[in-house]
C-alpha cells in the first residue's frame, strides 16, 4: 500500500506512482518495438513491484471510494490523466508484446521447418541419401520365382 494518511496523500502518491509505471511500460514498449527485448531486463523488478503497488491500491480505492473521495477536485482529475495516459502505454504494451510473440513464433517454426527439412533429406535412398551402411538394406521379393 502507498504510504499516504489522507485522500490527498494518497492521489499524488498515486499520480507519481502511475506516472512512474507509465514511463516504465513506454520505454519497455519502445524496446519491444526495436526488437531488442533483452534490454528490457534491468528494470523488470522495478516495474513488477509497482504494478503490484498499483494493483493493490486501486484494488483497496475500488473497495473503499473514500480513500481518495475528499482529494481536492484538481489532484483527482491529475489522477485521471496519467491513469488515461498509462491505460494508453498498457494498449500499445499489448500491441508490441503481440506483434514481438508473432515475430519470435515465425522465427521458431522457420527453424523447426529447416530442421525437418533437413532430417526429411538425409533419410532414404538414392544419390543424396546419407543413410549409414549399418541401416538394413531394402530387400524386394519376386513372388513369381
Amino acid at each position: 500500500m502507498l504510504a499516504a494518511n489522507t485522500p490527498a496523500e494518497r492521489a499524488e502518491a498515486l499520480i507519481l506512482l502511475t506516472t512512474r509505471l507509465t514511463e516504465l511500460i513506454a520505454k519497455e514498449t519502445a524496446l519491444f518495438e526495436a526488437h531488442k527485448p533483452l534490454d528490457a531486463k534491468p528494470f523488470q523488478d522495478e516495474k513488477s513491484k509497482l504494478a503490484t503497488i498499483y494493483r493493490r491500491e486501486i484494488a483497496a480505492v475500488k473497495q473503499d471510494p473514500d480513500r481518495l473521495e475528499a482529494a481536492p477536485a484538481a489532484l483527482k482529475q491529475q489522477l485521471k490523466s496519467v491513469t488515461a495516459s498509462f491505460t494508453d502505454a498498457l494498449h500499445a504494451n499489448g500491441r508490441a508484446v503481440d506483434a514481438l510473440r508473432v515475430l519470435t513464433e515465425g522465427i521458431v517454426r522457420s527453424v523447426a521447418d529447416e530442421a525437418a527439412r533437413l532430417r526429411d533429406q538425409d533419410a532414404g535412398y538414392g544419390p543424396g541419401s546419407t543413410r549409414k551402411p549399418s541401416a538394413a538394406p531394402a530387400i524386394a521379393v519376386n513372388q513369381r520365382a
